[in-house]
């Protein structure tokens, strides 16, 4: 009888110490972050969990582990990564989501006609590296858009950035921000049938006209100007051209110059007919989808009026009354 009750006392305590262990909330009360490297086994997963205060005992987390495999509750390995806790929390609630693979990651969000500069400041900004090291690797990695763009012939991967929102964890590299992006822009442009023969003067055409108008239905009617006035030799004379020429001079103070507009940069489409040498930002699907697919029509100019939304002229004389038009309408 003895032995029996001495029995039950000890199921009792070992369920009360079960019980404490794995469902009494335990944790930092700071931000505390974990990185459990690849390859790690469970009992260094443990002991690396109680050493940082996630848990309070790396031996009773292993026996979690083990039980929740023996009843196949959650089977499958923990998860290598880093890992984020910020406040206290159950034993099974941490080892849920180190099986899952819960780890922390930072959002980075590339907007349509985003260019390199804005990429590179955006990466700065959410603390995944400097501007200096990625805008260096954009320039040295321009292998990662072979498939698009014959080999020696980039010396950016302007364009081919694709907007979008991403994950990245904190430990990200700048080539691996790059490789993902460019992968995402492969996706795209196959989705959209686009070719390697014409890749390039499309996304050289759709990012003028990203940066040009904002409204998607206005879109094939730019490019149709732009197609319009290179067949008939006319430079297409769009400022934000020019302004990416004064962007990768370093010289850009918010304001275009006479002096750009004379300069001679190959990115100035005012002394230089034909498209520029390259992209000028990032274009996402609906610029993309436009030069593709112009409209047909006889216009050679357009301007945007006060109401934010674009005229299009087929003679100088219309374009003329329009920009008139715009003017007066910015004075009231």
């Amino acid at each position: 009888m003895r032995v029996l009750k001495a029995l039950v006392v000890i199921v009792v305590l070992v369920g009360l110490a079960v019980g404490f262990f794995v469902y009494v909330p335990y944790g930092p009360g700071s931000e505390t972050f974990v990185d459990i490297l690849p390859g790690t086994g469970t009992l260094g997963i443990a002991r690396q969990l109680q050493k940082t205060g996630i848990v309070r005992s790396a031996l009773a987390f292993e026996a979690l582990v083990i039980w929740k495999t023996v009843r196949g509750h959650g089977a499958g390995s923990l998860k290598a990564g880093e890992y984020r806790f910020d406040h206290a929390a159950r034993m099974d609630e941490v080892y849920d989501r180190l099986r899952q693979g819960d780890v922390y990651t930072v959002t980075l969000v590339i907007p349509e006609g985003y260019n390199i500069f804005d990429i590179a400041s955006a990466v700065a900004a959410a603390k995944l590296g400097t501007r200096e090291d990625f805008l260096d690797a954009e320039r040295k990695n321009t292998e990662l858009i072979a498939e698009w763009v014959p080999q020696g012939s980039a010396s950016s991967l302007e364009g081919y950035l694709f907007p979008d929102t991403y994950k990245f964890t904190r430990h990200a590299t700048p080539i691996l921000m790059l490789t993902t992006m460019v992968r995402k822009f492969g996706q795209e442009a196959r989705r959209l049938g686009m070719t390697p023969d014409k890749v390039s003067r499309t996304v050289t055409m759709a990012s003028l006209v990203e940066k040009e108008v904002h409204i998607d239905m206005e879109r094939p009617e730019v490019v149709s100007v732009f197609e319009n006035r290179l067949a008939a030799g006319m430079p297409l004379q769009t400022d934000p051209a020019v302004i990416y020429a004064s962007l990768l001079r370093g010289t850009w103070t918010g304001v275009i110059h006479q002096s750009e507009l004379k300069s001679d940069s190959a990115y100035n489409t005012y002394t230089h007919e034909g498209l520029p040498p390259g992209p000028i930002c990032n274009p996402g699907v609906a610029a993309l989808q436009a030069a593709l697919h112009p409209a047909k029509t006889d216009y050679l100019y357009f301007v945007a009026d006060p109401a934010g939304t674009t005229k299009f002229a087929a003679t100088l004389a219309e374009h003329d009354a329009n920009v008139a038009a715009y003017r007066a309408g910015m004075k009231h």
